[in-house]
């Protein structure tokens, strides 16, 4: 059966994770902006949770085309967040082209590979706007990663179910997992198509706690924006999980 992974912000969501049947979560913060490295100590506290835990390596929001030094500091991230319990990493680079940085890539996974215990190396979805995904994903294992986080080039994973079951069979060997937009719904068909794994956020809003006027701070978002965080919705993660165990035979079409 394909693993639910749910993508979570804190022990709390993790812990929601595990209660609802994920097979693992993917921890990061800054969820509304894609998703960004999270602290040594918040890694300690989801892996305590016992769910395995694969960790958002990406030090700042934006393009995935990054420096000398900000692939330096990823490294470094990389090797601090596994010291701190992460069963695995979630990395990517782009060339300015749109190719895979594969020197990048590796120097990334290489620092996961050199942590002294069995490490997982996922490439997220810098995949989605590489020049060619499924191209993108057949030099993967050559590289040595264990999956790839996929819509397959599309908005919503459900929208590139043709690509997703191109990238599996042009990545032997490399775990395609379904994510971008999905809803439980789309299970089936994402499924259908051979991916290995679905990815959701899960997320909703959280209600604000706050009695007091709120005042925005930062100059290009609202008070709406920011008087608010997501938190991992317990319904969504268990219908997730019903629909994985009740899949129907839904094929995509070609």
């Amino acid at each position: 059966m394909p693993a639910l992974e749910i993508a979570v912000t804190s022990p709390a969501g993790a812990r929601v994770a595990l209660d609802q049947g994920a097979d693992r979560v993917e921890l990061c913060t800054g969820l509304e902006l894609g998703g960004l490295t999270p602290s040594a100590a918040l890694v300690e506290a989801v892996a305590a949770v016992g769910l395995p835990v694969q960790v958002l390596v990406r030090c700042r929001p934006g393009d995935f085309v990054y420096d000398a030094e900000e692939i330096a500091l990823m490294a470094a991230e990389v090797r601090s967040v596994i010291a701190s319990g992460a069963s695995g990493v979630v990395v990517g680079a782009l060339a300015a082209d749109g190719a895979l940085d594969t020197e990048a890539v590796t120097r990334l996974a290489t620092a996961a590979q050199h942590a002294g215990r069995p490490v997982e190396v996922t490439l997220h979805r810098a995949v989605d706007v590489s020049v060619d995904p499924v191209a993108t994903a057949a030099l993967l294992p050559a590289l040595g990663l264990t999956r790839v986080l996929s819509s397959g080039g599309a908005a919503a994973a459900g929208q590139g179910l043709e690509r997703l079951a191109a990238m599996v069979e042009a990545a032997p060997g490399v775990q395609v997992m379904a994510g971008g937009g999905v809803r439980p719904s789309d299970i089936p068909a994402l499924t259908a198509a051979g991916v290995a794994a679905v990815h959701l956020s899960a997320k909703r809003r959280a209600e604000t706690r706050r009695r007091a006027p709120w005042v925005p701070l930062g100059a290009s978002s609202s008070a709406a924006d920011q008087d608010t965080h997501f938190v991992t919705d317990p319904s969504v993660v268990a219908e997730a999980r019903r629909m994985l165990e009740t899949r129907t035979a839904v094929r995509p079409s070609r």
